[in-house]
């Protein structure tokens, strides 16, 4: 029978409870445990997939193309498990259900109130995430304790661990612990009004964890576990590093692990980290550093292109390099100071994105990478902005473009696809989740993976236009990979270049920190070899 952790914040927001979470399944992962993990976002849209990635950050897509929070992808990375649609829920979506569940009189009648109807839309949707039988669930809940929005989240874990008793559910709350510099020291009154107004709700604390930027003092912990009525290794300080990655070896050291598998009465092995370690003292030992220039049109928010920035990192790690990003905003690119924008850069990524804002400068970073021999990586937009540059530039096609940003277009090169036998995309509904793709032979894509046979996240609308394929290919440019039968593709490159490929999946949603992702992998490569004058 499962296990329930529930992940919950107090005093500000921002704290960090996904990585806290995400950690903490590493851990457990490493002694042998089967670890599945769930984000409730009290949010009231149904899902982020239509929120604007400057408020919210990246939109992170799961296999079953679910379009979920961006704390999903640090579960992925820390517990290099594939996530699903039972993974994610806001409050949109449990009104939304209920709401629905209400119109076909499922309810018989029945007055629709906050308690029953909405929390067991809850508790039925965290069920669910575990109906292959995890040994532990650990479920993140969105938002700070005392949020009006977060009430119905907390209710409905409160009642579950009526339900299941005292040894099955663990209650972890992270906190924040204040430095106040004018006296010099660390405050522990809001952790102590936060785990007061955790308990008004019902709601017990079995860990508390303390987020910090300097070490906490000795007597800081007992006065905490004392005020706060847990046993004194039950409080964790969880401190600022300079990496995310040290973030499970610190709180092994604690023996965090140890404590959440005695109040769920789990076996607690010796976990076995020496992988991740030694990812972690490569990271702090690199042998030399490169910088990518990642240019989008989100870039004023890091966390827009949060899976790409750590898959450049992964990228870097598996070549012993450190990844310098230098985020460029394409609206700012033109003819006249591309060079000057791309400066230092050692290779480029283009990430994905929607509308035509930004765009030509995205083409014309793609015709730079083209002409110079830049090591170049198209994501998603990425590869649709690079065919239209090739286009443009070498088919002769002067006002090639895509239908998304020049409707009008003569030469509409990216396009919905028509007559698509599985109705992929058809009508323009975005392509979501994980679709196979067939590499062909002798390319460089191909080369990288190590396989004929891949399967890759997507999340777009357009496609590359079939009616262009046989133009931009007797021009050049290799269609290295396709899907359904060969009918779309799904992958280029340009031969003429030692490292220039686009791809229209996400390749960065399946990345991880000790298993990059070859694509990276082989960009920050091509990067290297570029900074350091080796041959291509």
């Amino acid at each position: 029978m499962s296990k329930f952790i529930f992940v919950t914040g107090g005093v500000v927001s921002g704290l960090g409870k996904g990585i806290t979470a995400a950690s903490l399944g590493r851990l457990l992962k490493a002694r042998g445990l089967k670890v599945a993990s769930q984000k409730l976002d009290p949010y009231i849209n149904v899902d982020p997939g239509t929120m604007s990635p400057l408020q919210h950050g990246e939109v992170f897509v799961t296999d079953d193309g679910a379009e979920t929070d961006l704390d999903l992808g640090h579960y992925e990375r820390f517990i290099d498990e594939n996530l699903n649609k039972y993974s994610n829920l806001t409050t949109g979506k449990v009104f939304w259900n209920v709401l629905n569940k209400e119109r076909e009189g499922e309810y018989l009648g029945k007055t629709v109130q906050i308690i029953p109807h909405i929390t067991n839309e809850i508790k039925k949707f965290i069920y669910s995430a575990v109906k292959d039988d995890p040994d532990v669930l650990i479920c993140e809940i969105g938002g700070t304790v005392g949020d009006i929005e977060s009430q119905p989240f907390l209710e409905a874990i409160r009642q579950i661990g009526l339900e299941k008793g005292e040894q099955d559910v663990c209650y972890v709350h992270v906190t924040l612990v204040p430095w106040l510099e004018c006296g010099k020291e660390h405050k522990s009154k809001p952790t102590q009004h936060s785990v007061k107004e955790l308990q008004g709700i019902g709601i017990k604390p079995n860990v508390i964890v303390l987020r910090c930027h300097r070490p906490l003092e000795k007597d800081l912990f007992e006065k905490i576990a004392l005020f706060c009525n847990i046993r004194r290794d039950c409080v964790i300080e969880n401190r600022t590093l300079k990496s995310l990655h040290e973030v499970p070896l610190m709180l092994e050291k604690q023996h965090m692990a140890e404590v959440v598998c005695r109040q769920l009465g789990l076996p607690c092995g010796k976990a076995d980290l020496s992988q991740w370690k030694e990812m972690v003292r490569a990271e702090k030992h690199p042998e030399r550093t490169v910088t990518i220039g990642l240019v989008g049109k989100y870039v004023k928010l890091h966390d827009a292109y949060l899976s790409v920035a750590e898959a450049l990192s992964h990228g870097g790690l598996a070549n012993h390099a450190k990844v310098k990003i230098k985020w460029i905003d394409s609206e700012h690119i033109t003819e006249d100071n591309v060079s000057e924008k791309l400066e230092k850069c050692d290779g480029i990524v283009v990430p994905g994105g929607f509308g035509d804002r930004g765009i030509e400068g995205m083409i014309v970073t793609a015709e730079y990478c083209r002409t110079h021999d830049l090591p170049y990586l198209g994501i998603c937009l990425g590869m649709q902005v690079a065919v239209i540059e090739f286009a443009r530039h070498l088919c002769g096609l002067p006002l090639a473009n895509s239908r998304e940003f020049a409707p009008d277009s003569p030469d509409k090169v990216i396009d919905f696809l028509p007559d698509q036998s599985d109705e992929t995309n058809k009508g323009g509904t975005l392509r979501l989740g994980a679709y196979p793709c067939q590499l062909k032979e002798g390319t460089l894509i191909r080369q990288l993976y190590g396989t004929d046979a891949i399967s890759e996240r997507h999340r777009h609308r357009y496609e590359f236009n079939n009616d262009y394929r046989q133009m931009i290919a007797d021009h050049g440019l290799v269609l290295s990979g396709t899907y359904n039968n060969g009918y779309i593709v799904e992958t280029m490159e340009n031969p003429a270049d030692h490292y220039f490929i686009g791809v229209q999946f996400h390749p960065e949603f399946k990345s991880r920190p000790n298993r990059a992702h070859p694509l990276f992998r082989g960009l920050i490569e091509a990067a290297i070899k570029r900074s350091t004058g080796e041959s291509l």
